[in-house]
């Protein structure tokens, strides 16, 4: 039995819903990912009845109640993954560098649309003060809910040469996503023309001849297929923003819990992930003071790890 919570009846009109969807409804919990959050943290009772993830994809009947227990003992979000700084996962440190790997759900750097949000900036920049140091200087970046490796400079200098190298489509960067569908073939290139929409904040095919076109290239294989779905490996030749996002639904294969690049209704994407199941797996560049090459590897949080068990389930 649950106690004290958030609790809801569902009406003719909720009949054959999922209950994921149910519970991501304004005026319930307000969206998929924190449906999917508290149904992992085994929050959610339907009938009295404790639902895990394995039932997002229920169907509920009309009368079913649906429960929430907020606060229930023990279901507290993990903290991120902890290396010997507190929340930073560094990889690699030295004086002219820094390379960490990010947590999904924080971001690389603070935006100003979204003040309340943490950083990983902001966390490498309380650290270096308390070394009597200055801030760290960006390099790149990655979506705040993709997991993985980020590389910053701690001087300007350093900051020139590094960014002169992704400029010059030199580092490599190696990606992680879970797609829906089997892409065929099982290797090959995406090649497109985006432009980003300013006030959608989105990407979007465009036509080559179009001015304010930017070329999208990524090469991709396929490492594991699942009964709906893929794990693929993608090797970005340039860095737009959301690049792999927008090529992959471009191709039918829209990622795993993405919410932004879709097309068509839910029940085309029935698999429970509270963010885009994309990981920036491998970073390969050199040192922007003697030039030696640097290569690091991330293996996926928990939660990846955790959606690849679930996908391997007969």
């Amino acid at each position: 039995m649950t106690t004290a919570g958030l609790h809801w009846i569902a009406g003719d009109a909720d009949a054959g819903v999922r209950l994921d969807k149910f519970l991501a409804a304004p005026g319930r919990l307000g969206s998929r990912g924190k449906a999917v959050a508290a149904l992992e943290r085994r929050k959610i009772f339907v009938n009295d009845d404790e639902a895990d993830i394995a039932d997002a994809a229920r169907r509920l009947v009309s009368g079913d109640v649906v429960r929430a227990w907020v606060d229930r003992p023990g279901s507290a979000k993990r903290r991120p993954r902890t290396g010997p700084t507190g929340d930073l996962d560094i990889v690699y440190e030295d004086d002219a560098l820094l390379v960490v790997s990010k947590p999904p759900g924080i971001l690389s750097v603070p935006l100003e649309r979204s003040p309340d949000v943490s950083s990983v900036y902001d966390q490498i920049e309380q650290r270096l003060r308390s070394h009597g140091k200055r801030r760290p200087f960006v390099v790149h970046r990655i979506d705040q809910d993709t997991s993985g490796l980020v590389v910053f400079a701690k001087d300007p200098t350093s900051q020139q040469r590094l960014k002169a190298q992704f400029a010059r489509r030199q580092p490599e960067r190696v990606y992680l996503a879970v797609v829906y569908g089997h892409p065929s073939p099982a290797a090959g290139t995406w090649r497109d023309v985006l432009v980003w929409d300013t006030k959608a904040l989105i990407q979007k095919e465009t036509d080559r001849r179009d001015p304010s076109g930017m070329e999208a290239v990524a090469e991709y294989r396929v490492v594991e297929t699942f009964r709906d779905a893929s794990l693929v490996e993608v090797r970005l030749r340039t860095g737009r923003r959301n690049q792999i996002r927008i090529q992959a639904r471009l191709r039918g294969h829209t990622l795993v819990g993405e919410q932004r690049y879709v097309y068509g209704p839910d029940s085309l994407r029935p698999i429970a992930f509270g963010r885009q199941a994309l990981h920036a797996y491998r970073l390969e560049f050199e040192h922007p003071g003697d030039g030696r090459a640097l290569a690091f590897e991330a293996p996926p949080p928990p939660d990846f790890a955790d959606l690849l068990t679930r996908l391997r389930r007969p």
